[in-house]
């Protein structure tokens, strides 16, 4: 349980409303190959230097999915031992863990061009029989009738993967040697799936390494980028800061609801600050081109369903409008934001639902999007510690 905790420290993961497709294609754009469930750069080292040994010893098909856990398990000790071990996932759950390492960097690896097998994990677990195989029968001279076997007798994994320390996995940190460093900072720059992203551009800027701020948009480099770069980021922007007064008024009805008078003191203040802000950013508002922004989000993720474009666009319309302005508006806002937790959750919607708001902690994803910045941040200091490291 404390996993699950930890991994959900980051509330705006939690999509209350529906809007993460949206989210997602701008997260995606920015930072591929992340997730908010990743915690350091190495564990994209870590997982592919597992897989190969087991790959080595040749473990067939029916076995390597209890192998790799044992083995990915097993490091959760050596990492725990070492002077490096925040965000070692598992640290709690040891054996009992369900969600692997592997499973949470599986498709990060593929898009960072470290794992070269193309599939699901459970995919790459029933082709080892036939990759082994094939490397059998490519180990001598290869015949013309074999070409046609060339994809599978390939290895899973880049070949210009880091080799591992000598004393792996018996012992194991999360900090980043420099080679690992180079070599994590090389996949991002040359991967075609990270091209023009935020993450390539900021991972060859290792001179605003020491950067910290809450928001991508607010970077120092943010005048620097591509036009493409820093139109994503406006957009991006503007969504967030808009669609965080659906997040705060969701979560003041709830309250209402309940009956939480502390809590609903508490949204009604957020919510005269995010009305505030929006006052005045409302030139900017205004001029916040709607046919753009959907292009860029449906190049994102061309399956955003048709409901949530029409949720966005209505709770856009009424902050432009003004929220707080008139009662209507008001009523409009509320009836817009049940609705929506109806169409979405159903039975399971908390609001007008007592038992389902027994489940409401008193705060329900209301923190601003940041479309995975938090996290690429703390993978970029990795890195960027890594490449100033003194080991080789």
């Amino acid at each position: 349980m404390l996993d699950v905790v930890d991994q959900f420290k980051e509330r705006d993961t939690r999509d209350e409303l529906g809007i993460g497709a949206v989210r997602d294609s701008f997260a995606d754009q920015l930072f591929p190959g992340t997730s908010t469930i990743m915690t350091r750069a190495r564990y994209f080292l870590l997982v592919p230097w597992t897989y190969q040994r087991l790959e080595q010893r040749r473990i067939p098909s029916a076995q390597i999915h209890e192998k790799a856990r044992q083995a990915e398990t097993k490091l959760i000790d050596s990492i725990e031992r070492s002077d490096d071990n925040d965000g070692n996932i598992g640290k709690y759950a040891k054996t009992a863990l369900k969600r692997l390492p592997s499973s949470v960097y599986w498709q990060g690896l593929g898009v960072w061009g470290i794992r070269t097998f193309a599939g699901a994990q459970a995919q790459y677990y029933r082709s080892l029989d036939q990759h082994y195989l094939h490397l059998g029968r490519h180990s001598g001279r290869k015949s013309e009738r074999d070409t046609e076997h060339d994809d599978l007798a390939k290895s899973n994994w880049h070949g210009g993967l880091i080799p591992p320390p000598e004393d792996f996995p018996e012992e194991c940190s999360l900090h980043l040697r420099r080679c690992d460093a180079e070599y994590l900072s090389e996949r991002i720059r040359l991967s075609p799936l990270c091209a023009g992203s935020l993450l390539a551009e900021l991972v060859a800027r290792s001179d605003y390494g020491n950067v910290s701020v809450e928001f991508a948009w607010q970077h120092p480099c943010v005048s620097e980028l591509s036009e493409r770069l820093r139109e994503l980021l406006r957009h991006a922007e503007n969504f967030s800061a808009v669609m965080h007064g659906s997040a705060l008024f969701y979560n003041l009805i709830l309250a209402r609801q309940s009956k939480w008078q502390d809590g609903v003191n508490d949204y009604e203040e957020r919510l005269r600050d995010w009305e505030s802000e929006m006052t005045e950013r409302s030139r900017t508002l205004a001029e916040w081109h709607r046919r753009k922004f959907w292009e860029l989000a449906h190049a994102g993720n061309p399956r955003i369903s048709k409901g949530t474009e029409d949720f966005i666009n209505a709770w856009w319309d009424l902050t432009l409008d003004g929220i707080a302005t008139n009662h209507i508006h008001l009523r409009r806002a509320e009836n817009l934001i049940c609705d929506r937790e109806r169409a979405i959750k159903n039975n399971l919607a908390r609001i007008d639902n007592p038992r389902a708001q027994e489940l409401w902690n008193g705060d329900a994803g209301s923190a601003q999007l940041e479309f995975r910045w938090r996290v690429s941040q703390r993978l970029l200091s990795d890195i960027f510690h890594g490449l100033e490291a003194s080991d080789a």
